[in-house]
């Protein structure tokens, strides 16, 4: 059923959808070279994307225009984009039960710290957040890079499995 000319729809869920998650969506849809198309919400969305989250996108040259909050249901309705894949990024979103999502989407666990929790002053919340994104972004260049129209589901679901595992001190250029 997979087919190499469509496109794959990716829902990163977290609980406020204002960091991680924000930045699964807007990594994902920066990426030209792919047929994947990243979305974003969250269980308890919250007002507004995080300003350091923001400020991070924003640094990268990341758009951020169309990016904001989005409460997951949002995502249940038959009118909705069908998901291929839903990923969660938060341990409370892991431990939530999620909607039954319409076309029965490949689902894994890319648990990243919370890097609105940390707390000291502007450079080790900034660090934080760095570290996260980076966290993220090493997560999405494996998946991008996965051959997905050849894989079955069961190979499908062992690879994001697999990412979802990569330890923080694995994920690449945690700095600035």
């Amino acid at each position: 059923m997979r087919d190499a000319e469509r496109t794959y729809n990716v829902l990163f869920l977290c609980t406020h959808n204002s960091a991680r998650s924000i930045f699964g969506e807007a990594l994902l849809n920066s990426l030209s070279h792919t047929n994947l198309r990243g979305f974003s919400a969250g269980s308890e969305p919250g007002a507004r994307i995080h300003p350091l989250a923001a400020d991070l996108l924003r640094s990268m040259q990341i758009p951020t225009d169309d990016l904001h909050p989005k409460d997951w249901r949002a995502f249940e309705h038959a009118d909705a984009p069908t998901m291929d894949f839903v990923f969660s990024v938060c341990d409370k979103t892991r431990d939530q039960t999620c909607p039954a999502w319409p076309g029965h989407p490949v689902t894994a666990h890319w648990g990243i710290d919370d890097p609105s929790r940390v707390e000291g002053d502007d450079a080790t919340r900034q660090q934080a957040f760095r570290k996260a994104f980076y966290a993220m972004r090493s997560r999405i260049q494996l998946f991008a890079n996965l051959p997905i129209a050849s894989l079955d589901r069961l190979s499908l679901q062992s690879e994001v499995d697999s990412i979802g595992r990569l330890d923080a001190t694995e994920d690449r250029e945690t700095t600035a």
